[in-house]
């Protein structure tokens, strides 16, 4: 049986550049952040899912089947058994999240759902939302993007890697179902 093949999937530019240097350095190949919303438009649709990426959630729980094999092997030293048994507890409670909640944002034209708490759900209606934008933040030589849904009493923050696909990918999609001017990317420089 063939499987199709899956695109390549990125979280998005991570930079590690010395602070003197320009904030968007010049790449002449085309890529993501050179993509403007007009030519990156997703189809018009109804609905939108964002889920996690299955690959991530199995790297997380062979990471703490490794842990955990390493903290048996290791049992006689209690301190690098202390070690393999949190790690390997840590990343199989991130892994069973991933699981129990692979869906981290569905939206539609009345609103939005988003993740709350561990494993819960909060439906928003877009009446109830201030603001949805790309949070971009740079400190000690990297860049991160954070897609963040406002609502004046709680702010909901997404990675790439909550969504499955780039931030400014998800945002530009979410402006096709949200109304007008709710919706704002990052200017680019």
């Amino acid at each position: 049986m063939l499987t199709p093949h899956r695109a390549p999937w990125h979280a998005g530019p991570v930079e590690l550049r010395h602070s003197a240097m320009p904030d968007e350095p010049h790449d002449p190949t085309p890529g993501p952040r050179d993509a403007t919303p007009d030519s990156a438009a997703p189809p018009v649709t109804d609905r939108a899912d964002f889920r996690v990426d299955s690959r991530l959630t199995l790297l997380k729980v062979a990471g703490a089947v490794i842990f955990l094999l390493l903290a048996l092997a290791f049992r006689d030293d209690p301190g690098r058994l202390v070690f393999g048994g949190l790690g390997s507890l840590v990343l199989a409670g991130y892994a069973t999240r991933d699981l129990l909640v692979p869906d981290r944002l569905s939206a539609d034209r009345e609103g939005v759902t988003v993740v709350a708490g561990f494993a819960g759900r909060r439906r928003l209606r877009w009446d109830e939302i201030q603001g949805v934008r790309v949070d971009v933040r740079r400190r000690l030589g990297t860049r991160s993007e954070l897609l963040e849904i406002d609502t004046g009493e709680t702010l909901h923050l997404f990675s790439g890697y909550d969504l499955g696909v780039p931030v400014w990918r998800a945002v530009t999609t979410l402006s096709a179902l949200a109304p007008p001017g709710l919706t704002s990317l990052p200017a680019p420089g």
